[in-house]
């Protein structure tokens, strides 16, 4: 007789609970995939998507640049799913770059949510509900913010060059 592993709810670092999203059981074993799982991909997708300059709300955002400062980028941040069995609804929080059309955007976002979860995950999207927060227009500090980096990789790469001469 064989029985199935009872699969308790894990901790990850943070201390938050995080059940198992999906478990597939064959004949050579068996898999689960965590709900953070889920939520990065989507996260991934949404990130891809041009005209999306962040996720998440004011709040979220906050707390994700102290994250970036130290090295650790959340990808999870502004989305949230609920997972059933083979079902997953994906919430995702969205600032966009003016320009951009706001609807376009956000059904680009969609579409790509669907197809990640469903194409990575095996997980068939039943909704992906957007919420745009904020719209980000570009000001003068920040362009001059990427002519600064831009400038400086421009001297990194000439003083890698001179060092491979030298």
């Amino acid at each position: 007789m064989t029985t199935q592993p009872q699969i308790k709810n894990q901790t990850n670092n943070q201390g938050a609970t995080s059940a198992p999203a999906k478990q597939t059981v064959t004949s050579r074993g068996t898999t689960t995939v965590a709900d953070g799982v889920v939520a990065k991909v989507a996260g991934i997708a949404a990130q891809d998507i041009p005209g999306v300059y962040a996720l998440g709300g004011g709040a979220a955002r906050a707390l994700g640049s102290i994250r970036e400062a130290v090295g650790q980028k959340d990808l999870t941040q502004g989305v949230s799913v609920e997972v059933g069995q083979t079902q997953v609804a994906v919430d995702v929080t969205l600032v966009v770059e003016y320009p951009h059309p706001l609807q376009k955007v956000a059904d680009d976002v969609r579409d790509a949510i669907y197809a990640a979860v469903e194409d990575v995950v095996g997980m068939e999207v039943t909704e992906v509900n957007v919420s745009i927060t904020d719209i980000h227009i570009a000001s003068e500090s920040d362009e001059s913010d990427e002519k600064t980096a831009a400038a400086k990789r421009t001297d990194d790469q000439s003083g890698q060059r001179e060092a491979r001469v030298s």
